[in-house]
């Protein structure tokens, strides 16, 4: 097994603390001023279990990374409270409940590649890309000429999430989305 440093952690890897295999749901750094130092704060889920609890690492902590089979597959269709994928080499289709995906479907796309991770062949996790490209289907009408404020406007998008975007921002617009903790990055 390879170990990682607790700053690579992002939200969809699995790690391995007490001899039990975790998602990672969130994973935030946190820096604080004066002697706190910084550390890692992370969400996770026992895959085994669904037991959840948070977790605070140190930066420079290593983390055990469970030796698990990546499999490349093309998101199709959501089908109720399934999302079907589809292997991109052997064409072979599963079915992933919502509760599975955990707020990972908000930033599903059909035809959208991600990385669906297995354990003795079967589903513990999914693994995003770092940013989506999504369209604003609805939000507030931007306010020309507005660069350097530092206010924000929720926005809805077009797989039902909403995210706070800057004021020049419009609908029909297209924007990347952080997919580790659903902020705005900025135009595409």
């Amino acid at each position: 097994m390879a170990k990682i440093l607790a700053t690579e952690i992002r939200a969809g890897n699995l790690i391995e603390l007490d001899k039990r295999i975790w998602r990672v749901l969130k994973s935030y750094h946190v820096h604080v001023g004066g002697r706190g130092g910084a550390y890692m704060q992370i969400e996770i889920k026992d895959v085994e279990s669904g037991q959840k609890r948070n977790e605070r690492l140190s930066t420079d902590e290593r983390v055990e990374r469970p030796f698990i089979d990546r499999r490349t597959m093309t998101y199709s269709y959501h089908d109720g409270s399934n999302y079907v994928f589809m292997d991109n080499e052997t064409f072979e289709q599963i079915s992933l409940g919502a509760d599975f995906l955990e707020g990972q479907a908000e930033y599903l796309l059909p035809n959208m590649e991600v990385e669906i991770n297995f354990h003795n062949e079967r589903p513990i996790g999914i693994q995003l890309p770092t940013t989506v490209v999504l369209e604003v289907v609805e939000t507030e009408p931007g306010i020309k000429n507005a660069t350097a404020t530092t206010s924000f406007k929720p926005a809805k998008l077009e797989t039902g999430l909403v995210v706070q975007v800057p004021p020049f921002v419009n609908a029909g617009e297209k924007i990347r989305v952080s997919t580790d903790d659903g902020s705005y990055v900025e135009r595409a």
